[in-house]
């Protein structure tokens, strides 16, 4: 059962601050409490990451995922290459300008190889979303402040 979420949120910050925290793909588990590691394997020509290995716990289930990401000025999106538990996953960042701060809106999809009850599902699709708001939030007030 496919399982997707989104969620729209603003952060007085400028969009370059949450841009520079979402390269920073190994921090991930600094700020999102469900990513255990996150390690670049491989780079774009600008050294922005390509291929990310990350170990996920949610839901019970650890995880351990490849994803490829892609980036724009403003946005980072990612797809999942293979994972333990997931049979596919695409997320996204979009980072705009807004009032001096940053909008910014947050999109995931994901897919479980395995099947769990519906309740436990949309628990972990919730968490994801909630990390992804409250995280990124929180992690932009500790850099720049």
């Amino acid at each position: 059962m496919a399982v997707s979420g989104e969620t729209e949120f603003d952060v007085d910050v400028a969009p370059s601050v949450i841009m520079e925290i979402l390269l920073d793909v190994e921090a991930l588990p600094d700020w999102s409490g469900p990513h255990k590691s996150a390690e670049i394997v491989e780079t774009h020509s600008d050294g922005s990451p390509k291929r990310v290995k990350v170990a996920v716990s949610m839901a019970g289930l650890t995880d351990n995922e490849v994803l490829d990401y892609t980036w724009t000025d403003n946005s980072c999106s990612w797809e999942l290459v293979e994972a333990d538990q997931l049979s596919s996953q695409k997320g996204k960042y979009t980072v705009t300008e807004k009032n001096g701060g940053a909008h910014v809106a947050f999109e995931l999809e994901a897919d479980l190889k395995i099947k769990l009850p519906g309740m436990i599902v949309k628990q972990a699709q919730k968490k994801a979303v909630d990390t992804a708001k409250k995280g990124l939030i929180a992690e932009a007030k500790r850099r720049s402040s």
